[in-house]
């Protein structure tokens, strides 16, 4: 099997070393690279030629945002898991909208922070359904009705079915899930998946659930259908 190609992005030595560790510990994962700042990122990615970067946000000269931005930007990018001490954290928010696939907290048990890098390198978001609500909940702020009626009109692209699909990643499920619940193939999900991303312009199912919660579809009620959120999910 294919290591998965990880570089490592924090300002600090220490909080390197460790990560560093604990992923040597891990037969399919190799570190080709390591990072103290965000402006080392793309030239040590040009290098490297990682499947993950696990990025850290708070940095002195150029933040994880910055280079997350800057890195899903470009063509064929590596997966970006940015390293947080918060988890409703708004700089985390922005790194989600960004491209970023997902977050760890920098106390997670390592075993989960190896998960997480396999999981993200395997095309899944490290997001559970509580922590992706506890984000959509911190978003919910100023400009709230701009944001609706922008995320409305983008995703009036969507036919029905891709709707449906839409909506259901949105909730946290997974593709096995959406499958039993719209009478689909999980082949099929995956197709519709990959349609709403190029119609959106999106860059992975993190972005489809903020985009789907800033159009008030998960919130019980979806004033373009006249039903609640829930009903087309469950047909």
């Amino acid at each position: 099997m294919t290591a998965i190609r990880l570089v490592l992005v924090d300002d600090d030595p220490l909080v390197r070393a460790g990560l560093a560790l604990m992923m040597g510990g891990a037969d399919d994962i190799e570190i080709v690279g390591e990072a103290s700042d965000g402006s080392e990122v793309e030239a040590l990615v040009d290098r490297t030629r990682p499947d993950v970067v696990l990025m850290d946000i708070r940095m002195p000269s150029m933040d994880g945002l910055t280079a997350t931005e800057r890195l899903r930007g470009r063509d064929d990018p590596p997966q970006v898991v940015v390293l947080t001490t918060f988890h409703a954290d708004e700089q985390v928010l922005h790194a989600l909208r960004a491209g970023a696939a997902g977050f760890v907290l920098k106390d997670t048990p390592p075993a989960e922070i190896v998960a997480a890098v396999r999981r993200v390198a395997g095309g899944d978001p490290v997001l559970s359904p509580t922590v992706t609500r506890q984000l959509m909940a911190h978003a919910a702020g100023t400009a709230a009705d701009t944001r609706r009626s922008r995320a409305r009109e983008r995703l009036a692209a969507l036919n029905d079915r891709e709707r449906e699909v839409a909506v259901a990643v949105g909730r946290g499920l997974a593709n096995a899930e959406i499958a039993a619940a719209l009478f689909m193939s999980v082949a099929t999900v995956k197709t519709h998946v990959s349609r709403v991303l190029a119609k959106l312009g999106l860059n992975n199912r993190v972005q489809i659930a903020l985009l789907a919660y800033d159009a008030g579809l998960l919130d019980g009620t979806d004033p373009t259908h006249g039903r609640p959120g829930t009903e087309s999910a469950g047909r």
